[in-house]
């Protein structure tokens, strides 16, 4: 037992009342030696009766304290508990997600073997009900997200971001932390950062969690709007985007408007229109029909397109919002905070 290293779990919660306990019971039920283990939440100043739960888990379990983040922010809150921290190793963890009982013990294994500088697992999803088991069997087709390789559960090995993560903390300090202007997208910008300063970001089937999708198609679009929309900001500063499908959306959405501007003045244009929307329905069709093919996901068919639908056009809204905001505007990130950043704050998006 000796022989692992200290580990600070790091959650940053806000109006999370509902969800911080069980959060806090499965971390406690892990099989990481609790002797090696300290768990730090960074509340964002909750009012709807988070700080009470919080402070009698701090006071029954030694190992658990929380930390005010008048920011309101998670990059202002990861970055209070990571500076508060005692262990050698930091795991950020999340409310709204479970876990398995090895997750911390499986980070901890991987960040040793690879050597890498961030780890974590695939985006396992756990769907309660129709629509949100839809749009968590939609989440893992290659059609809705380019074919990023968080969503395969079997790969192993490197990748631009990865859920969550765990480091160490000397090099999270080394790489100054997260860049608090993210309101979202944090996770992403500090992993750009890693693989541009050389480092090595490593995904593994065996660090396993269960991510609950959003229940409703209006929650989704929100979601990927945010995450078009600050995607843009992190672009904007690294001058490069992590992976080039992040602009397919953004640009085939620009092309779409523009066609639809100019199509009443050229017959050619108007039907690279019918072309161009065409061409998105057939592959939307195509997709849909791929993914609800087993009979037990038969019952999904009419609800697939809306939702593939949500992930694209959410996504392609927000990014050229972001566009609009950020380049053409030059509005600061925090003045953008309220203008599209509403409602819970998304996972990591990729």
């Amino acid at each position: 037992m000796n022989t692992l290293p200290q580990v600070s779990v790091i959650i940053p919660c806000r109006n999370e009342r509902q969800f911080i306990g069980p959060c806090l019971d499965s971390i406690l039920a892990s099989d990481y030696p609790p002797a090696r283990l300290e768990i730090i939440v960074a509340d964002g100043m909750s009012d709807d009766g988070t700080r009470d739960v919080l402070q009698q888990y701090c006071q029954h379990h030694a190992s658990i304290h929380f930390v005010d983040n008048p920011g309101r922010i998670v990059p202002t809150g990861l970055n209070q508990a990571i500076r508060m921290a005692t262990g050698e190793v930091i795991v950020r963890m999340d409310a709204h997600t479970q876990y398995a009982a090895d997750y911390i013990k499986q980070c901890v294994a991987v960040l040793a073997e690879t050597n890498a500088d961030n780890v974590g697992g695939a985006w396992r999803t756990k769907a309660d009900g129709y629509l949100q088991e839809a749009i968590a069997l939609a989440w893992h087709s290659p059609f809705s997200a380019g074919g990023a390789r968080s969503r395969d559960l079997n790969y192993e090995g490197p990748v631009d971001t990865v859920i969550y993560g765990c480091w160490r903390k000397d090099r999270l300090m080394e790489l100054g932390l997260f860049d608090e202007e993210f309101v979202r997208n944090q996770d992403d910008e500090l992993s750009l950062r890693i693989t541009r300063s050389g480092g090595v970001i490593w995904q593994s089937a065996r660090i396993k969690s269960w991510y609950s999708p959003r229940p409703s198609l209006a929650a989704l679009w929100r979601q990927y709007s945010q995450y078009g929309y600050w995607k843009v900001r992190v672009i904007q500063k690294h001058k490069i985007p992590a992976s080039w499908r992040h602009l397919i959306p953004g640009v085939w959405l620009a092309s779409l408007f523009l066609l639809l501007a100019l199509s009443p003045f050229s017959h050619l244009i108007a039907w690279l229109l019918v072309i161009h929307m065409a061409s998105y329905l057939l592959a939307n069709l195509a997709a849909t029909l791929l993914t609800g093919r087993r009979p037990q996901h038969l019952k999904f068919l009419p609800i697939l397109p809306f939702i593939f639908g949500c992930y694209h056009l959410g996504y392609g809204y927000g990014f050229l919002r972001g566009c609009i905001d950020f380049i053409l505007l030059r509005r600061g990130a925090r003045e953008n905070f309220r203008t599209i950043t509403r409602g819970p704050s998304p996972q990591q998006g990729n």
